[in-house]
């Protein structure tokens, strides 16, 4: 009798879901930039999540906190609708500088980029209540639980908010209390306990938190 090896699977599985869309030489290029950088970008199966997500809702007007080097948001101007515009804040102008050139190259004009030097905190109170199709946060999570607030002014009925990193090494391991972890935890704890939103726990990369915004209150499970 065939007994599987149960965390060889696992591996094997992630290895798979990792691997089946490849990433062109622009993404790669972004990516090495990262690493080069000290960044941490999505993997590409949570890219691959990231542009799905934004191609089933027709995404148009995208919210993304944490540039990079572009990595993640490429994923997600080529999910969203050519006509779109992705608003990305980054505190480090080096990195947006990074990340503009890889969009640039990928054939995205200005039309399609706005690209914002600050603190995330500062200028999404900035940002017009209602009008956004997806906001997408891959920052430190620490901060997380009031993201999860202004993403959810930022959005439009029908709209979609999801945070990167959400299965982190330290979610599971009930030890862990850094201001990350603590961080991770809240929010996905305000996110499950939310009326207004329609939750789903995404094991792609480290995890992506994924929640659409229903507008009225959602019957309980």
């Amino acid at each position: 009798m065939w007994v599987p090896d149960v965390a060889t699977d696992l591996w094997a599985l992630r290895d798979h879901v990792g691997s089946y869309l490849a990433e062109d030489d622009v993404l790669a290029s972004a990516r090495a930039g990262a690493e080069r950088s000290g960044c941490v970008p999505v993997e590409p199966d949570a890219g691959a999540g990231l542009r799905f997500l934004a191609a089933t809702i027709g995404a148009r007007a995208v919210v993304e906190i944490g540039t990079g080097t572009g990595v993640s948001g490429l994923w997600l101007l080529r999910g969203m609708a050519p006509d779109g515009t992705l608003t990305s804040i980054d505190i480090d102008p080096e990195l947006q500088r990074a990340a503009r050139g890889v969009f640039l190259a990928a054939g995205y004009g200005p039309a399609n980029l706005r690209l914002i030097n600050g603190m995330a905190l500062e200028v999404l109170p900035r940002l017009t209540d209602a009008v956004y199709d997806m906001v997408f946060v891959d920052a430190g999570p620490a901060d997380y639980p009031r993201y999860l607030e202004e993403a959810v002014r930022l959005l439009r009925d029908g709209g979609i908010v999801v945070f990167a990193g959400a299965l982190g090494a330290g979610v599971v391991d009930p030890d862990a209390s850094d201001p990350s972890t603590a961080g991770l935890r809240e929010v996905s704890r305000m996110v499950r306990e939310d009326d207004r939103l329609v939750p789903v726990l995404l094991p792609l990369g480290d995890g992506l938190l994924a929640a659409l915004k229903a507008g009225s209150a959602r019957p309980a499970p």
